[in-house]
């Protein structure tokens, strides 16, 4: 309007300033009363009034009125009666108002106690508070061991060491009361799974397992599995039993076969200390030779120094060498003779 009135020449006159200016805030309010007031209006006509005041309050306070209005018209509508505070409250810590209005809805129709500060608590935990509810409601199957890790059945080995594995499926019900603070199914899972593996070891044979498999769901049951969880067990039932390995017949086999390789490096060791006595005796045995021909050697020295000593005459000297032939004759004939330099002496046969 002002560019019109300045391109037709004529200057806007202060009034009409004011009037343009007063015009366009007057559309604003407009805008947000209709909005508000369509707010307003769907909570009064469903019965869970709200002030207008109240709905640009959370506006203000950043807080969607279309949420709060929503999660009061519900609780109305229900039955419940939940103030409008209680919600902005949980909206402003980040909960999820329309999870808790719907929780606390399916608890009352299904005649479970939960109040609007226990279900808020329960969803600022980070549960799902809704199916906490439903599973109160409708108890769950959990599988023991969990498929998604990878492991299908849990191992253990009886005494008589043959290998078994089993599976469980675990039936569960949400304890509310537990649910801020209480552990998660994982634990649930390992919990029960240490059972089966304890009910498997401590069984003398692995016949006795597979012939009373529901030994191990009372064995679970009785030690308590549930404390200190968010989950109550209703029952533990084994879904199958399956027979591995003789694990303790492998054990044995692998001792045995351990032992036969460590007497053999013992019998080993044994046999290479006494190749080197073997050599050691025989190394001795050619020093002593070699001692006896240098003793040898020494005796035509003597020989000739007796000749020169008067000490001996010739005809004592044919008669050692007589006496000499006659040996070596007679050790020729015995087969005894000198062996070969190197060589140990024959034996006779």
């Amino acid at each position: 309007m002002m560019n019109f009135l300045i391109a037709a020449g004529k200057p806007p006159s202060p009034w009409t300033i004011v009037l343009i200016v007063a015009g366009f805030i007057v559309f604003i309010f407009i805008c947000i009363f209709v909005y508000f007031l369509k707010v307003w209006i769907r909570a009064l006509a469903s019965g869970a009034r709200v002030k207008i005041v109240d709905l640009i309050g959370m506006k203000l306070r950043k807080v969607s009125p279309l949420v709060i209005v929503d999660g009061r018209i519900m609780a109305v509508k229900a039955g419940l009666d939940v103030s409008t505070n209680d919600l902005e409250t949980h909206y402003l810590a980040g909960g999820n108002v329309n999870k808790v209005i719907r929780a606390l809805i399916a608890a009352d129709k299904a005649n479970i106690e939960l109040s609007f500060k226990r279900a808020a608590a329960i969803d600022l935990a980070g549960r799902d508070v809704l199916e906490a509810v439903q599973t109160s409601v409708n108890p769950r199957v959990i599988d023991a061991p969990n498929p998604a890790r990878g492991t299908d059945m849990v191992a253990a080995v009886a005494m008589d060491g043959i290998s078994l594995k089993a599976k469980a499926k675990v039936t569960v019900r949400a304890n509310l009361d537990r649910l801020v603070g209480g552990a998660t199914e994982e634990t649930i899972v390992a919990r029960v799974g240490e059972g089966i593996v304890t009910t498997i070891g401590s069984a003398q044979s692995y016949k006795q397992v597979l012939e009373n498999p529901d030994r191990i769901s009372k064995t679970v049951l009785e030690k308590g599995l549930d404390s200190g969880t968010a989950f109550e067990i209703l029952s533990i039932d084994i879904a199958d039993v399956d027979v591995g390995e003789n694990v303790g017949a492998k054990l044995e086999t692998e001792r045995a076969e351990a032992d036969k390789r460590i007497a053999q490096a013992k019998a080993e060791g044994r046999r290479a200390m006494a190749v080197a006595q073997e050599q050691e005796m025989r190394a001795r045995t050619q020093e002593m030779r070699a001692k006896v021909v240098e003793a040898e050697a020494e005796i035509p020295k003597a020989i000739s120094e007796a000749f020169r000593k008067g000490h001996l005459g010739v005809m004592d000297y044919y008669q050692l060498k007589n006496i000499q032939a006659d040996t070596s004759m007679r050790d020729s004939i015995a087969g005894t003779g000198p062996a070969a330099p190197g060589q140990p002496p024959e034996q006779p046969k």
